[in-house]
């Protein structure tokens, strides 16, 4: 596609300039064929734009800089029509490049400065022209820099609303943890108080059932002592209840990764949700954490590689559950705005939450330059289990 905008462009520019609408001068001579022949290899530097912006444009600003300078002083050339914009048409795409291709955090100040200086050649400024000036700085300098604003404006409402989305998922945590703790604690004096008392109860109803000097006495103990028993049994229920985390976890499980991709998308960020096997095999609390891990590690590349492509892909095993979320390198750096938010502990707290499954979890840099997470998690594990061990942890 680059190779044939720039075909289109020296193809557009040689034709313009034949008409009379650039520099070319009314009787050529050979420095003018030989230009219009330089000016078409300039123009098919366009091809590596995305790749080498900065240098696309020093060969367009050379070009339209010497065109220049054989104009005035030197006057080798005599343009038909001196009032017009000597710079080609192909000026006007290589202008974008700088700011939007550059993939180092310096290379955005670089592109600005290249930029006034590849206006300043457009717009001839040593030569003085009103024309000339608002042409020149209409076609290289307004058009980028109008960009550039509502690039930073976007990523800035970006910021907000993610930083606002942070923030409501912490409060909605806190307020889970705050929960979790009071039925932990009932269920920890419901244990300690209620059911030693019961305890005491049957045992002394036992010890009266042996006791007891008559069958009357002997057959109200024995009562008392299973309905004793009955009662520990429920209170033991009770407690499992209060330790076990409520029914309607609001957590999504593995049938939410979709939604999970199609937000990533539709707020810049392109991913691919990959799914092998069936997903009835994941159990419950492994598609809650699942679904956490996929949650999480788009949440950072959208802070970190703003702009990378991600595949998610998972495989649903009778045994195993195994996730991978992988992004390409990004091409504009960390965002900054995204990148300061949040506790900055979310992939521990993950580990944590992966290993109480009996799983594990790998979160680590690419060879290419991106980054994955990859977690294995057994296919199915109890909800009590999980709860319990999360209550004595």
């Amino acid at each position: 596609m680059d190779v044939a905008i720039a075909v289109g462009f020296a193809l557009l520019d040689t034709g313009l300039t034949l008409l009379h609408a650039t520099w070319w001068p009314a009787h050529p001579g050979p420095l003018a064929w030989a230009m219009l022949g330089v000016q078409a290899l300039a123009c098919l530097s366009l091809a590596a734009r995305r790749h080498a912006p900065l240098t696309v444009m020093a060969v367009l600003g050379g070009f339209t800089l010497a065109v220049s300078l054989l104009i005035s002083p030197v006057g080798a050339l005599t343009p038909a029509h001196p009032g017009n914009v000597w710079a080609p048409l192909a000026t006007a795409l290589a202008a974008y490049g700088p700011p939007f291709y550059g993939r180092k955090r310096w290379s955005r100040l670089t592109a600005l400065v290249a930029l006034g200086v590849f206006t300043a050649i457009v717009a001839r400024v040593w030569q003085p022209s009103v024309t000339v000036i608002t042409i020149g700085v209409l076609r290289t300098a307004l058009g980028p820099l109008l960009t550039l604003y509502f690039e930073a404006r976007r990523r800035l409402v970006l910021a907000l609303t993610e930083r606002a989305e942070r923030a409501e998922r912490e409060r909605h945590l806190l307020a889970e943890q705050a929960r979790a703790e009071e039925r932990a604690r009932l269920a920890g004096e419901m244990h300690d108080v209620v059911t030693h008392r019961v305890s005491l109860m049957v045992l002394q109803a036992g010890a009266l059932r042996i006791t007891a000097p008559d069958e009357a006495t002997r057959q109200a103990a024995e009562e008392l002592r299973a309905a004793g028993c009955q009662a520990l049994d429920e209170l033991r229920d009770l407690v499992g209840i209060l330790r076990t985390a409520p029914e309607g976890d609001p957590t999504p499980s593995v049938a939410g990764f979709a939604a999970l991709v199609a937000e990533s998308t539709a707020v810049g960020t392109p991913a691919e949700l990959i799914e092998e096997g069936d997903r009835a095999l994941a159990s419950p609390v492994v598609g809650r954490t699942a679904y956490r891990i996929v949650r999480e590690a788009l949440t950072n590349v959208r802070k970190h590689a703003p702009g990378a492509r991600v595949t998610v892909r998972v495989e649903y095993g009778a045994a195993r559950l195994r996730l991978t979320v992988r992004n390409t390198p990004s091409a504009d750096g960390p965002h900054r705005a995204l990148a300061g938010t949040g506790s900055g502990l979310g992939l521990a707290s993950l580990r944590q939450r992966v290993e109480l499954v009996g799983g594990t979890l790998r979160a680590e840099p690419e060879p290419d330059g991106g980054f994955g997470v990859e977690a294995t998690l057994p296919s199915y594990v109890p909800t009590a289990d999980v709860a319990t061990a999360e209550t004595v942890g």
